[in-house]
């Protein structure tokens, strides 16, 4: 007579294995064979959420840094966007090498890489304010954003997989919430620590009278920029503690022993680029992120451009109000996406911003910046959402690490987009017209979301056949 198994272990799959990790505040989840849980944990989702706003107020500090940095430096708009370049080129580097690093350990581990180089790249600032170049300030950039793609890499895909795979692109989108209140939060930094009243900073320099006069500017105007870094890297060292005492769920697919499945580079890679619907949405987030960080980039030269008596302390208010409309139309959408399809509320979304943008490239006034803002307001869940979507097109979740961090190098698009608009600028004489750029991008989403929406329906309506 055959033998019967008396192993009392649950499958993995139906009930799940417990964590078994290190840590003070403990994770009562339990892992499930395709990676995902049995339920979210609370404590750690939220903490792991307030990681989200860390890169926020990094990337809206380069915002406030381009009009300082523009005015310091005397660029072009060009020249200015290197800001971003090198923000942005740190992510692209470093994706793929993170996502191995978080492979071969855990998205813990990650997130603790992450936030300690973040910690390196602030400090780097304050050397940075004494040599008082703008190759040294470019390089402190790039060590910030080395830190954040570790970071990036292992949030955005761990927050889709910490939990329920139903609730995946939901709790994405949560997440990235908090994004909008670092960008709102490095904004007011900006505002009340970097820029002064009075006159704005590059007329101030041109009506210095001296050449000592004007270096005394310049010199007070970069020691400024160090008050917003102080403040982030004491929000820093405190996340890294209580992520260190934290016992976080591995979040990765299991064999049938229940041990983590793996799969190397060259496998992973392959079966990524036979995936049509994955690269098309690597270049959606590309020319997303790229309108993104264009769009804020040139909200304070907007304005200023749009009215000259405006300096760039009262500019700086127009890029608030483009942060706050950011979150309300975030808010909005997540409230949209519990009743109605993900990809029809970005086809909603993408829609109503061409227009927004057709509005700040063509009239003639002061609204052009209004219009700038409620655009702001309608990227509000692109990023989550198509982060998401894309990593659930991946079917084999051994490729997850390495696909989100494709996804993540897609961030590029904040390196080449703005540069790409601030030359458009310069050959054109107009701030104004170079938001077709952004028109562009815009489009892009539009035509990503309705191609999935269609497939969505003809999956729906096929179903019932297949059943039969």
């Amino acid at each position: 007579m055959a033998s019967t198994s008396t192993d009392p272990r649950p499958a993995p799959q139906e009930e799940g294995v417990a964590n078994t990790s290190w840590g003070l505040i403990k994770d009562r989840s339990r892992q499930l064979r395709d990676g995902y849980l049995d339920r979210t944990p609370r404590f750690q989702f939220i903490l792991l959420s307030i990681c989200f706003p860390m890169w926020g107020m990094a990337a809206s500090m380069n915002d406030i840094l381009i009009a300082q940095f523009k005015a310091v430096f005397t660029l072009s708009d060009f020249a200015s966007a290197f800001v971003q370049s090198a923000f942005y080129g740190g992510y692209f580097l470093l994706a793929i090498p993170a996502s191995r690093v978080i492979r071969r350990t855990s998205y813990k581990t990650g997130l603790l890489i992450g936030l300690s180089v973040y910690v390196l790249g602030c400090v780097l600032f304050f050397p940075a304010s004494q040599v008082a170049t703008y190759a040294v300030f470019l390089g402190s950039l790039f060590s910030i954003a080395i830190g954040l793609s570790f970071l990036e890499t292992s949030a955005n895909t761990y927050s889709s997989m910490i939990g329920e795979r139903s609730t995946a692109t939901l709790r994405l989108n949560v997440s990235q919430t908090f994004t909008a209140v670092g960008f709102l939060g490095g904004a007011v930094m900006g505002k009340f620590l970097v820029f002064t009243d009075g006159d704005a900073l590059h007329a101030r320099i041109a009506a210095a009278p001296t050449e000592a006069a004007r270096m005394a500017i310049t010199s007070e105007a970069l020691g400024r920029t160090l008050g917003p870094y102080k403040l982030i890297l004491v929000m820093l060292l405190v996340l890294i503690v209580l992520i260190a005492i934290t016992q976080y769920p591995h979040s990765k697919p299991l064999r049938e022993d229940a041990t983590e499945a793996k799969a190397s580079i060259g496998e992973t890679l392959s079966h990524l680029l036979r995936n049509r619907l994955f690269c098309a949405g690597i270049l959606t987030q590309f020319l997303y992120v790229g309108m993104q960080t264009a769009l804020w980039s040139f909200t304070i030269r907007l304005a200023m451009d749009m009215d000259p008596s405006v300096n760039e302390r009262t500019a700086a208010n127009y890029l608030i109000a483009a942060f706050i409309a950011f979150f309300i139309g975030k808010f909005v959408a997540n409230i949209l996406m519990t009743r109605m399809n993900a990809d029809l509320v970005l086809v909603g979304y993408a829609s109503l911003g061409l227009l927004a943008i057709l509005y700040v490239a063509f009239v003639p006034s002061f609204t052009a910046v209004y219009a700038a803002i409620v655009a702001s307001a309608l990227l509000g869940p692109c990023w989550a959402t198509i982060f998401a979507r894309n990593l659930d097109v991946i079917e084999d979740k051994r490729f997850t690490e390495t696909g989100g961090a494709i996804i993540v190098m897609s961030i590029i698009g904040g390196a080449v987009v703005p540069a790409i608009q601030g030359l458009v600028s310069d050959l054109l004489g107009s701030m104004q017209l170079s938001f077709l750029v952004n028109l562009l991008c815009f489009g892009a989403v539009l035509v990503f979301f309705g191609h999935l929406y269609r497939r969505g329906v003809a999956q729906d309506d096929a179903a019932p056949a297949e059943v039969r």
